[in-house]
């Protein structure tokens, strides 16, 4: 880490905004790991004093503090463990981060903008960076589908937990005879990678589409073509990116997409747990969900992989997520050491 903050310090190191971005957040990376494992190690010097001191004075006010202070540091140890869960080539970096509305019109729509709203205050509890990328907004209400460029410390490896099928059930505030509804939205994430080992034909393979933006970006993003879309035809995946003013950023930030998700797929095929949770993702129906979030006739939060249950739906709807991504992190660690 000292090499980089000299670096940092170094004249002209601001002068290429990419590479300096990169290094910060390299910095960032290697930070969220030493910081944490160097304050928990004082917090058990700290413990080991308290304990003795209790002892030599027979206070028990003192060792009812050393226990509330040796729960805590069991609390951080544990949270440690599970960042070492996080060691795939990517986790420790940003992502993109794509809701999607399943079949059923509005009320789909209208669950992917709760979700949504859902992951943006996770975002901002966990501290992550957040900046659009693409939106399609539904015809109704909600959104048919939105992408995010999530930047932060492990966001890929953490995110990546919520890859699947989410499914609702509630009273619909869009039907008038108030019956019971069940809408389906699916979570992608891609990490953002600068290089990656996979081969792109751009010219033979890759089909480029252009046209106007529809979200905000004032008139310049409305009277230009500056949008991209992009279509690798080998397998049919679509990406497209319109959050920038300029026709080459987008192109550029769209094929860093394509690339990503690519190798994600090829990535897929080596792993049958996230083969098979791409194969959900890809039916968006009853059956195939990770999650269920159940409004009515009762309240509860199911996580279909870990059975983990909440039954304060609001909590969670409101982004207190950290416990099924805890969840789901030790219940695939498992899955890995008996394909192991």
């Amino acid at each position: 880490m000292g090499e980089m903050e000299a670096k940092m310090a170094e004249p002209g190191f601001w002068d290429n905004q990419e590479a300096a971005q990169k290094v910060v957040g390299d910095l960032k990376a290697l930070k969220a790991v030493v910081v944490p494992v160097n304050a928990l190690l004082r917090r058990v010097e700290d413990l080991q004093v308290l304990h003795e001191m209790a002892v030599e004075e027979g206070s028990n006010e003192t060792l009812v503090e050393a226990a509330v202070e040796a729960e805590k540091a069991e609390d951080d140890l544990d949270r440690l463990e599970l960042r070492t869960m996080l060691s795939g080539p990517h986790d420790a970096g940003d992502c993109y981060f794509s809701i999607h509305a399943g079949a059923g019109g509005t009320e789909s729509c209208d669950w992917a903008e709760m979700l949504l709203r859902m992951y943006l205050r996770y975002f901002e509890r966990a501290g992550y960076g957040v900046e659009e990328v693409d939106r399609l907004e539904g015809e109704e209400a909600g959104i048919r589908w939105v992408t995010l460029r999530v930047s932060g410390p492990y966001a890929f490896g953490f995110l990546s937990c919520e890859r699947g099928v989410h499914r609702l059930v509630r009273i619909s505030p869009y039907d008038a005879q108030s019956r019971r509804h069940t809408s389906f939205a699916s979570v992608d994430v891609l990490p953002d990678v600068e290089d990656v080992e996979i081969d792109i034909d751009w010219d033979k393979d890759v089909r480029e589409d252009t046209f106007r933006a529809s979200g905000a970006g004032g008139q310049h993003v409305n009277k230009t073509s500056s949008a991209i879309r992009l279509t690798h035809e080998p397998t049919g995946v679509v990406v497209q990116c319109q959050n920038e003013r300029s026709q080459h950023k987008n192109r550029a930030a769209a094929r860093k997409m394509l690339a990503a998700k690519l190798y994600q797929l090829e990535q897929a095929k080596r792993d049958a747990e996230l083969s098979k949770l791409y194969g959900d993702r890809g039916e968006i129906s009853f059956g195939s969900q990770i999650r269920s979030y159940v409004l009515y006739p009762y309240q509860l939060v199911r996580d279909e992989r870990t059975e983990l249950k909440s039954p304060h739906t609001g909590r969670v709807l409101d982004g207190e997520l950290q416990e099924f991504i805890d969840a789901y992190l030790r219940h695939r660690g498992g899955l890995r050491a008996k394909q192991a």
